[in-house]
């Protein structure tokens, strides 16, 4: 009779129906496997599940429960310090320079993928799973293992996993990538799954209430100074509540009204004035990103055409790249783009497969650079 040993895998349960589900396909693909729930945010619990975060109490009981359920062992790896230090001081510090932060991706980069992986190879793990929904495949004409979407595009995550290297490519798994949310739910509710019909987290876990502004105003113990609203031109049009309080973008809760709508086309940190304008004066026509990681190859070449996306919830639009020394690209657009915010992180695609990205450090308007 043929001996073989069964891979292990470490599966990273949120308390969610998505990462419990990955745990029962991947029992069922024969795997050994682990479940364990990152102790990130001493968070407030709350009873309300229809405005549930990630990070809650209640969390990591529906983790376990489902565990259980599932017949696998259960962890609980407290990365507290690790998540103050790289996913909330970077959010806190990133809105009070100007940016837009994603503090979903440096999680991802720092703790899901890294400090975790750490972990499973310390216990003897062989793989890492999560939730998210995406492909991992592996070409073997150039040997790398590539971040493909998710068969189903309308709850497709891959723009968040763009920070991924080969060696982490090479030990994770995602088997939601093919399948249907639909699908996810069915199969949790065969399983008895307690997250069976829970809805998805929504909000940023740390921030409890929803402002942004009042967390970072309590967690740096910091007062927010009244700014200054500036026109393209550079004059003066009043006074704003603070920078901190605007994204780009942004039309509503202005506090001024123009003739013609006004968005918000950029921040200025040091001098706490935030920019008004018209649409066409958003207008993108490229951007520097820093940070650059690249998946398909160790680098592309100059002007290589790709389709790239300045948001999670955006469709991809042609550009080209154009690689520049200390890891950073020039990501120019084919057609200008509105309302691209330093912070966010530009992702991009070759058809169905993700090339690489980077963080969006600064942008070119027509005729001007705007932070």
């Amino acid at each position: 009779m043929e001996n073989t040993v069964k891979k292990k895998v470490l599966v990273g349960m949120s308390g969610g129906v998505d990462s419990s589900t990955a745990a029962s396909i991947l029992l069922e693909q024969g795997y050994e496997v682990y479940g364990a729930t990152l102790k990130l945010w001493d968070g407030v619990s709350t009873c309300d599940r229809q405005t549930r975060t990630c990070c809650s109490l209640e969390d990591v009981e529906d983790a376990r429960d489902s565990a259980f359920k599932l017949g696998i062992p259960f962890y609980v790896l407290n990365m507290k310090d690790l998540f103050r230090e790289k996913v909330v001081d970077y959010f806190a510090d990133s809105y009070l320079v100007g940016e837009t932060p994603n503090p979903c991706i440096a999680c991802n980069q720092y703790l899901k993928f890294h400090a975790m992986l750490q972990k499973a190879i310390a216990l003897g793990m062989d793989y890492i799973a999560t939730g998210h929904y995406a492909q991992v495949t592996h070409d073997h004409k150039s040997g790398r293992h590539l971040l493909k979407k998710a068969v189903d595009i309308s709850k497709d995550q891959s723009y968040v996993l763009y920070m991924l290297h080969q060696e982490q490519l090479k030990r994770l798994l995602l088997p939601l990538g093919d399948y249907k949310k639909t699908e996810v739910r069915e199969i949790a509710g065969r399983k008895g799954l307690v997250n069976a019909r829970k809805p998805d987290s929504q909000d940023i876990c740390f921030v409890q209430n929803g402002s942004y502004v009042d967390f970072i105003r309590e967690y740096r113990g910091i007062d927010i100074p009244e700014g200054t609203y500036i026109d393209a031109q550079g004059h003066v049009l009043g006074k704003n509540k603070g920078m901190i309080h605007y994204t780009i973008g942004q039309r509503k809760g202005l506090g001024m009204s123009f003739p013609e709508p006004r968005y918000v086309i950029g921040k200025d940190s040091a001098a706490n004035t935030v920019t008004l304008g018209l649409k066409e004066e958003a207008m993108v026509t490229s951007l520097l990103a820093a940070d650059m990681n690249y998946i398909v190859c160790e680098k592309p070449e100059p002007d290589m055409k790709v389709l790239a996306r300045t948001r999670y919830s955006q469709q991809e639009v042609p550009a080209k790249v154009i690689p520049l020394e200390g890891n950073r690209a020039r990501i120019v657009f084919e057609k200008p783009q509105p309302f691209v915010a330093p912070g966010q992180s530009v992702v991009l695609y070759l058809g169905d497969y993700v090339m690489g990205g980077g963080v969006i450090k600064s942008t070119d308007h027509e005729g001007n650079n705007t932070k």
